[in-house]
């Protein structure tokens, strides 16, 4: 350092980098299912022969466990997840939750071309399903339904089950945040996470009031 420099008070130390936080396991599985989907809902959209394809593939694994269907290696997605070393469980229950979002949005997306089924920063799986039941009246055939997968036991039933609303789900035009739906599979099949999750769910489902009918004040 120069005399000029060491007068000036002036430092010769370039600037340290500014380090990014790693994202935390629950945002690593939401960002992974939201870029995966997120291409293959614009290429399903688009007609792309290619994406229509794949998702077709991808949609006869919704309600099956990860790794039960061959042909659908490499087409999920779960391969972005490994930029980090896991525990051997932990990493079961990140490619299974993964799996079952994005198999789930395949058959969400299915025969919708003009709308997403998937929207980041959307509708959790409780206000979702809530908006099955537009007035004040509370569908009980659905809310069973809602409750049936609150109650599963394993994550295979639970797959099953969310399966059966993501149909009522698609036939009504309603869509769900997938990425956010993934990071919950992954912490329900944590120890101590269900009842996070059940927590999680009843909030989203008591947070949406009935819709108004058109033509009433706000």
């Amino acid at each position: 350092m120069s005399a000029d420099q060491r007068g000036s008070g002036a430092s010769t130390d370039a600037p340290a980098p500014v380090q990014k936080e790693p994202l935390s396991t629950a945002a690593l599985i939401n960002e992974t299912v939201h870029s995966r989907v997120s291409r293959l809902q614009w290429g399903y959209r688009e007609d792309r022969s290619e994406a229509v394809a794949t998702v077709a593939r991808i949609r006869r694994g919704a309600g099956k466990p990860a790794g039960e269907i061959p042909d659908l290696w490499g087409l999920i997605g779960a391969e972005a997840l490994y930029v980090r070393g896991w525990r051997e469980e932990d990493a079961e229950r990140a490619e299974s939750a993964v799996h079952m979002a994005v198999t789930l949005w395949a058959l969400h997306q299915q025969g919708h071309h003009t709308a997403d089924m998937h929207v980041k920063d959307g509708p959790g799986l409780g206000k979702a399903v809530r908006r099955l039941m537009p007035d004040a009246t509370i569908d009980e055939p659905i809310r069973k339904r809602f409750v049936r997968a609150g109650t599963a036991t394993s994550i295979d039933a639970l797959a099953t089950r969310l399966r059966e609303l993501v149909v009522l789900l698609r036939r009504d035009d309603i869509a769900l945040d997938y990425g956010k739906l993934a990071s919950q599979l992954y912490v329900w099949q944590r120890p101590g996470g269900r009842a996070e999750v059940h927590r999680a769910w009843g909030r989203s489902f008591h947070s949406h009031g009935p819709v108004k009918p058109e033509g009433d004040a706000p």
